[in-house]
């Protein structure tokens, strides 16, 4: 269904006639701060590039968990599959870096209506974008924690305390986190014209 635009409506300013749609024309100034936001797309790219790593370290792994599915032990087939979901895990996190990222401090992506559009992004800030890293964080710490547990035959009480205490840590962090973020005014919405 097509969308009906409204035609912009004119203003007159000092006898010229402006769209009020138009973008006011920046100083030199503020507009070099505000195109220094570009100076992050590197940052965005570099991190896709590690995003293709984990698919190859991922490929690799699952191929050595199928040839040798029928000599290793159940438990070890769970420690291999956690290490794959880990790595998806990590990878989710990636996703939501790059484009939560690129879309809360460099430009809209233009997605709205899209088909693939992810649900999170229609709602993302730089609040939202930071409880969300949080949460995945502690997920793929929670995922150590359970390896950790998987083998603890084979460490010593230390390093299983200390692993614990740091999830502990990750999981008050982002409770505080949370809690923070509710308890800052919430920017007024803008009206949408349908």
């Amino acid at each position: 269904m097509p969308v009906r635009r409204e035609p912009a409506r004119v203003s007159h300013v000092k006898g010229r006639i402006m769209q009020q749609d138009e973008p006011k024309p920046l100083k030199p100034l503020p507009n070099l701060i505000f195109l220094s936001r570009w100076l992050q797309l590197p940052l965005y790219l570099g991190l896709i590039v590690a995003q293709g790593v984990y698919v190859i370290h991922f490929t690799i792994e699952l191929w050595h968990l199928v040839e040798k599915a029928t000599s290793i032990s159940e438990a070890d087939i769970m420690l291999r599959v956690l290490g794959l979901i880990d790595v998806v895990m990590i990878a989710n996190l990636l996703v939501m870096v790059i484009v939560g990222g690129y879309e809360t401090f460099i430009s809209r992506m233009g997605l709205e209506g899209h088909p693939d559009q992810p649900e999170w992004l229609s709602h993302v800030n730089a609040a939202v974008l930071k409880v969300k890293l949080a949460t995945a964080i502690i997920t793929i710490s929670s995922i150590h924690l359970l390896q950790t547990f998987m083998s603890a035959a084979t460490l010593d009480e230390k390093t299983m305390l200390w692993q614990t205490i740091i999830h502990l840590t990750l999981v008050l962090s982002a409770i505080a986190i949370a809690f923070i973020d509710r308890l800052m005014p919430s920017p007024p919405k803008l009206g949408k014209s349908h």
